[in-house]
């Protein structure tokens, strides 16, 4: 890993306390027509055991949406990986059918259909985790050309195909697998990827950073190449979204004196990366998702504001800070992960909560984006 840790339960520790119910939460179903405006629907929890969070999220439909994530991280025997469905009334955890001794942990999650699922992390022996579901449970894949030491981050998938990113030696790594088949490619230089995107022709986008600068590797005639970023002295990547061939957004964080982290945005216009305005202010940014209408919505935690469930949204010409209510006591709530439900005009995020002692709760907040796609120009 670099610097900035990736999106994952136990990398990602902070005082504070977020106070959920205290009688059990009932399961929230979506409302049943979009909503009109924006606005943040309650809070729930996939109810993980003891010291548990979530650290990515994808959905199909608003009664078909994964999660994964770790369970009891400060346990090193008793730690899982974590792998959560909905299906419009609760949360379901789901097996690995063929590896009793489970993941260690999961970072992160893809859906290429309801029935084509993919899900990446790390094993309890060290090894790098890969797993394909099915729509009912998971089975773990193994792919002979990873060895101890490779980490993996992230995971995109279309149907057919399936890309993790990570490090193998220091070096950035990818892992492409198709018809049953992988293939590992390696390149020049140190730097780690934490984030990947596939668009539906089967190019995409890979993120991280490299010696202290973002690193950003482009999918174009099935070959992968680094592009030209903007020269951010001590940016960092953690995640990307493509809206289009010609919209992509970057988010991450630049390195600033004192442990202070600023936002970074960084937007593909078809031809080439710029840096996006982001108002100032210590924020840690985990993920990206669009609604493929030019609207992007970004996960995190604002570190001057930590108690407040927090979002940017980015519309292609400015940038909003959307906020959960204030606590009526002190917590830090982190939101690692997010997704755009099509049909829904909802935005899924789910992270944790740590409590004074370090004792983690998994969450998933949702926030009604707005009109209904067909009215918005």
């Amino acid at each position: 890993m670099t610097r900035r840790l990736p999106r994952r339960a136990l990398a990602l520790c902070a005082g504070g306390l977020l106070l959920l119910p205290s009688h059990p939460a009932a399961a929230h179903a979506d409302p049943v027509r979009p909503p009109s405006a924006e606005a943040w629907q309650a809070p729930t929890s996939a109810r993980l055991s003891s010291d548990g969070s979530l650290s990515d999220v994808a959905g199909v439909s608003a009664t078909d949406v994964w999660a994964v994530g770790q369970q009891s991280i400060w346990d090193a025997w008793q730690g899982r990986g974590a792998i959560t469905h909905w299906n419009g009334s609760a949360w379901t955890e789901v097996e690995v059918r063929n590896d009793p001794t489970g993941a260690a942990l999961l970072r992160s999650v893809a859906v290429a259909s309801a029935s084509e699922l993919w899900a990446v992390g790390e094993g309890h022996e060290g090894m790098p985790y890969l797993a394909r579901g099915d729509g009912s449970a998971f089975d773990r894949i193994v792919v002979d050309d990873l060895h101890m030491g490779d980490w993996l981050g992230g995971v995109a998938a279309v149907p057919g195909k399936a890309v993790a990113v990570g490090r193998r030696d220091g070096q950035p790594l990818i892992v492409t697998g198709s018809e049953g088949k992988w293939r590992l490619s390696r390149f020049d230089g140190a730097g780690t990827l934490y984030g990947v995107a596939l668009s539906a022709k089967g190019e995409g986008w890979a993120v991280g950073d490299a010696e202290g600068e973002p690193l950003i590797m482009r999918l174009s005639g099935g070959q992968w190449k680094p592009v030209p970023a903007p020269d951010i002295s001590g940016g960092y990547l953690r995640d990307v979204h493509v809206n289009g061939a010609r919209r992509a957004l970057a988010v991450g964080g630049v390195y600033r004196g004192s442990g202070e982290v600023v936002p970074l945005l960084l937007s593909w216009n078809g031809k080439k990366w710029s840096r996006i305005p982001v108002p100032d202010g210590d924020m840690r940014l985990y993920g990206v998702t669009g609604d493929r209408k030019n609207r992007f919505w970004i996960s995190g935690v604002d570190m001057e504001r930590p108690g407040e469930a927090f979002l940017l949204r980015y519309d292609g010409r400015t940038v909003k800070a959307l906020r959960g209510a204030s606590p009526l006591t002190p917590r830090t709530i982190r939101l690692q992960s997010v997704a755009y439900l099509p049909g829904t005009s909802t935005v899924w995020s789910v992270g944790h909560v740590v409590d004074n002692n370090g004792r983690y709760t998994d969450v998933i907040e949702r926030f009604g984006a707005g009109a209904p796609e067909r009215s918005r120009s």
